[in-house]
């Protein structure tokens, strides 16, 4: 979907909003009513979100609009993960909601500038970014990681993801996940999240480990060793539990370990 067409419809979902709710018009106007196009609000909300009396708004939004007129992908991106949220997370009934409540989104976008200030050496103005989201949405990550398109991070507080982690597409994360290392080591010691993965509330995966695309990690786990693609694990530590019922359980986001094909 278009940046446009989904900005028609958070437009249309914003006014019918207005009118059911009355107390909700100035705040729908003043986010999104106002303005011609998706990437002018997402630019000021996330600048409002991530504001300090050291950086104001305006500073910021200046930022944001620089890094979507030179990095169009990212706005694409931004479309991609707000379907995401809405096909994936049953809480989610409205673009316009995802866009103006959920942290894990908004986070994500935030992720998505500070990642694209490291890449073009602007690090320190990155780790002020990273610092802003940690302290408001509870997330931490390094602006050095690597992260696809279509990405639900759901709920999101508490996820930590390190320096050389890669999250492929299509992945589904819920809070209170850390994608990280292991120790002191330096270098390459991070997870490698392949496409379409669900990674449950809780998990820990840590190390230079690979998680196979279409794996499942069950809430709670603990993974110190490669998950194979198509399979589940779970436990303290992970062990393999049968192979996934689906091909992408990121979109189908069912965490029952029993409807894992049991090992023959």
């Amino acid at each position: 979907m278009a940046a446009e067409e989904i900005w028609d419809r958070i437009c249309a979902e914003a006014l019918r909003e207005g009118q059911r709710e009355p107390y909700m018009r100035n705040f729908l106007e003043q986010h999104i009513l106002r303005f011609d196009r998706f990437v002018d609000a997402l630019s000021m909300l996330l600048s409002v979100k991530l504001a300090s009396k050291h950086f104001p708004p305006q500073v910021l939004q200046e930022l944001f609009d620089d890094f979507y007129s030179r990095s169009p992908e990212d706005l694409d991106n931004a479309v991609a993960d707000l379907t995401a949220t809405l096909q994936r997370d049953p809480a989610a009934v409205n673009y316009f909601e995802i866009m103006l409540f959920l942290k894990g989104y908004q986070a994500l976008q935030s992720y998505r500038l500070s990642h694209w200030l490291w890449n073009h050496d602007r690090k320190s103005m990155a780790y002020l970014l990273q610092n802003r989201m940690s302290e408001v949405y509870a997330v931490d990550i390094h602006p050095a990681a690597r992260i696809g398109k279509g990405i639900l991070l759901d709920h999101a507080t508490s996820l930590v993801i390190g320096e050389t982690a890669v999250v492929e597409d299509n992945v589904s994360i819920l809070h209170e996940v850390t994608l990280g290392g292991t120790g002191k080591e330096s270098g390459d010691r991070h997870p490698k999240v392949r496409k379409s993965v669900l990674i449950g509330a809780g998990a820990k995966i840590l190390g230079n480990v690979e998680i196979g695309e279409g794996a499942k990690v069950g809430a709670g786990s603990v993974v110190l060793e490669n998950v194979p693609p198509h399979y589940t694990v779970a436990g303290v530590p992970a062990q393999i539990v049968g192979r996934t019922e689906v091909a992408e359980p990121s979109l189908d986001m069912n965490q029952r370990l029993q409807n894992s094909r049991r090992l023959e």
